[in-house]
């Protein structure tokens, strides 16, 4: 069964600590700028949205890849660059709706989150359990169930205000 990163920008408290474990898993340095997981940041706000490849299913990255180095993992379901191919271009990165796909000035190479071989360390790390890795089935089930709690909550907090009137 394929697995995604399923995401809860709610729980988020943008401690960084998946960008931090991420670049120390694939380029073993702390370095958030190596990360293939981007937190955003708005701060006045308080809120904070982890930001990584969603392993799109008609992924643009792939379709506009001149030299076809981007393929999909048949194990795990991630879009994998092959730098052996790969000659640079940044075209999947001008194109990636989510701006997951980076590239890093140093190694002048593309990079993207790979689901860590499908054993995913932001989602082990993240005590807040804002990221996991779920079956990608589930990921609907998951968001109506949130989306239900909160209109039920809503509706017992509109019914307690008319009671009070």
């Amino acid at each position: 069964m394929e697995k995604v990163l399923m995401i809860d920008y709610e729980k988020c408290t943008g401690c960084r600590l998946c960008e931090l474990v991420c670049s120390v898993m694939h380029d073993g340095v702390s370095n958030p700028a190596r990360s293939r997981i981007k937190v955003m940041k708005w701060e006045s706000e308080g809120i904070y949205v982890p930001v990584s490849c969603q392993q799109c299913e008609d992924a643009p990255c792939v379709n506009v890849c001149p030299v076809k180095a981007i393929s999909r993992d048949e194990d795990t379901g991630a879009l994998l660059v092959d730098y052996n191919v790969c000659i640079g271009c940044r075209s999947c990165v001008a194109v990636c709706p989510f701006g997951a796909m980076n590239y890093n000035i140093i190694d002048k190479k593309v990079f993207k989150c790979d689901l860590c071989g499908g054993d995913p360390q932001c989602a082990k790390f993240c005590e807040v359990h804002a990221i996991s890795y779920v079956d990608a089935d589930r990921v609907s089930i998951f968001k109506k169930k949130d989306a239900a709690e909160r209109l039920t909550s809503a509706q017992k907090e509109a019914a307690n205000l008319q009671a009070a009137m």
